[in-house]
């Protein structure tokens, strides 16, 4: 078993003749693609379809391909000139078929009896969802002439304000006085201090942020104004109701199944009230948890995993679950899917790659002998299980939407955390449930407050621009609805609005939702296999097998979940309630 992942089965080099010819067909299938599209109208409805599907699908295939292979090169060599090179051509070269996409987007729009059609096609009938997806969008879609207007606009509009805001806050420095010591760090590096096991460390880097933000906050407010108006103006002319309803439409998900859900997390802050009380008791403190000790580190933990106590923790427990699960699992171990180390040219962090053109996955990590390792391993198997489970489907119906991305992955987390909280000490045991029910904390409650924030910026932006102090304020309210009484009201953070970058994307709005949304269906899905048992492992597979080709309430009511009810939402809290439950008890000698 080696710790470098193997990409030859992709291609052995940029220079092998296998990687030469398919940059050539790339080329082929636009030319191809643009002329079927220019003359869409010349003959029989049925087959133009068919055609499109079948070339699009064969470029996608082909595409797919050389971009992931450059991308895995330059991931772990970033600096791979020649990988950089050829995603950059990949990339111009894709820009080259929007228009033939919008042609036939529009082309499908205007077809009065698609279902029709459809059925009198066995090909079809396998892109049904597909094609309906599409002519559903149609009907937001502008001329060719006017959203190109849009397109070049948003880059001197939209686009300028996102990189304006990332340049700002990526060289913002931060000033952080402590007793006698002074000290200026980039504002990335006074946020890690968040968790450090120093009180008075994390206090004083909270307040040298706060300070820090006044040097940018007219400007960073000026970005938020111009992106959340464009967002309004472009979004009116398009006919959408509302930021929210065009998120919504993305996300393939209805409103009552967000409302459901949001439903459910109002009725479950008083239990994050009590598991931030008793952090705050720990902590020694009064009135509830300052915002600079949301991530204090609460006892420690000796966890060592090596790679290889790390792989066998993990197929021996996704084996619990199915051998499905478990196989695939060790597959990816000795297969060398996996890039394990740090190293330099490496990027940080870890994700899962699911090469759908070979029907495998590769997973980047950068391994530490922690308990941490094994759980982002753990997660990132979790994605690759999702692209095991969608590899025999066509490649048009292998896209899932945001919301769903995270279910496999929390999935696998939930399953190994289980099994070693049972396995651990004491100490162990509190530690990893501490983390677990914080980071539980901040995709449901501070995505809450966010959720809440962003839908009051939307709502005064309809006739006016906010200034620095209303967002300021909004974000305070939107925090004490969100938290309650858990944490201090004296120590909020006003700036949370400046320093997430999810408030200013043109193209994306409530980029928070989805997180909570991934969390707690995956918990939901947890609850139903405690409940069901192994009956519940095939319908697991069925529902990932169709992420790509339905909408998310669809795909539930296969395996008869109806996630337009506040029951199911209610029933995935109370697997987090039972590990608030546990850790208050675990806490008791700390107060």
């Amino acid at each position: 078993m080696t710790l470098d992942w193997s990409l030859e089965e992709l291609y052995s080099s940029f220079k092998c003749e296998d990687f030469s010819k398919d940059m050539e067909k790339v080329d082929g299938f636009i030319l191809k693609l643009n002329h079927l599209t220019e003359n869409l109208h010349v003959s029989e409805t049925k087959e133009n379809i068919e055609n499109y599907i079948k070339l699009n699908s064969e470029m996608t295939k082909i595409v797919t391909r050389l971009y992931d292979y450059c991308s895995l090169v330059f991931s772990v060599d970033t600096k791979n000139t020649l990988a950089a090179k050829y995603m950059d051509v990949l990339e111009k070269k894709l820009s080259d078929t929007t228009k033939a996409k919008t042609i036939f987007i529009d082309y499908i729009g205007n077809i009065d009896d698609l279902d029709s059609l459809i059925k009198d096609s066995e090909y079809l009938k396998e892109f049904e969802f597909y094609l309906k997806e599409l002519k559903e969008k149609n009907k937001y879609l502008l001329s060719k002439e006017e959203e190109v207007i849009i397109a070049k606009m948003k880059n001197t509009g939209s686009s300028t304000w996102e990189k304006l805001h990332s340049t700002l806050t990526s060289s913002l420095m931060v000033e952080i006085n402590q007793g006698d010591e002074k000290k200026v760090v980039p504002l990335s590096v006074a946020r890690d201090l968040a968790y450090d096991k120093d009180s008075s460390v994390r206090k004083a880097a909270y307040e040298g942020e706060l300070k820090a933000y006044e040097k940018i906050e007219d400007t960073v407010a000026m970005a938020i104004n111009a992106i959340k108006g464009e967002v309004l103006t472009v979004g009116k002319l398009r006919g959408h109701k509302s930021p929210l309803e065009e998120t919504l439409i993305e996300s393939r998900m209805e409103k009552e199944t967000l409302d459901a859900m949001l439903a459910a997390i109002n009725s479950s802050k008083k239990m994050f009230e009590k598991y931030f009380k008793r952090k705050a008791e720990i902590l020694e403190h009064k009135n509830g948890l300052p915002f600079y000790d949301l991530f204090s580190p609460i006892g420690e933990s000796n966890l060592k995993f090596s790679y290889e106590d790390a792989k066998k923790f993990i197929i021996e427990n996704f084996n619990t679950f199915s051998d499905r699960l478990g196989n695939y699992a060790r597959k990816a171990f000795e297969k060398n899917w996996i890039d394990v180390l740090p190293k330099e040219g490496k990027v940080g962090g870890a994700f899962c790659a699911n090469l759908h053109c070979i029907g495998e996955s590769r997973i980047l990590t950068n391994f530490g002998e922690n308990f941490s390792g094994v759980i982002t391993l753990a997660h990132e198997l979790g994605h690759g299980y999702h692209g095991e489970c969608l590899k025999d489907e066509e490649i048009l119906n292998s896209e899932y939407p945001m919301p769903i991305a995270e279910t496999a992955s929390t999935f696998c987390e939930t399953i190994v955390k289980k099994a070693a909280i049972k396995q651990a000490v004491k100490k162990d045991a509190l530690f990893i449930l501490e983390q677990e029910i914080s980071d539980s904390a901040q995709i449901i409650i501070d995505i809450l407050s966010r959720y809440i924030f962003e839908s009051k910026v939307f709502e005064v932006r309809e006739t006016s621009s906010l200034s620095v102090e209303q967002l300021k304020e909004t974000m305070i309210e939107a925090q004490k609805e969100a938290y309650g009484e858990g944490l201090d009201s004296e120590y909020l953070h006003s700036y949370m609005w400046v320093c997430k970058p999810h408030y200013y994307s043109g193209e994306l709005s409530f980029y928070n939702f989805p997180y909570a949304f991934g969390l707690l269906f995956s918990k939901g899905l947890y609850a139903e296999y405690q409940k069901r048992g192994t009956e519940f492992v095939l319908d697991y597979d069925v529902l990932l097998k169709n992420t790509g080709k339905m909408k998310i309430e669809d795909i539930t009511k296969k395996i008869n979940i109806e996630i337009t009810n506040k029951e199911f939402w209610t029933n995935s809290l109370k697997i987090i309630e039972e590990d608030i439950e546990k850790f208050i008890e675990l806490s008791e000698e700390y107060i």
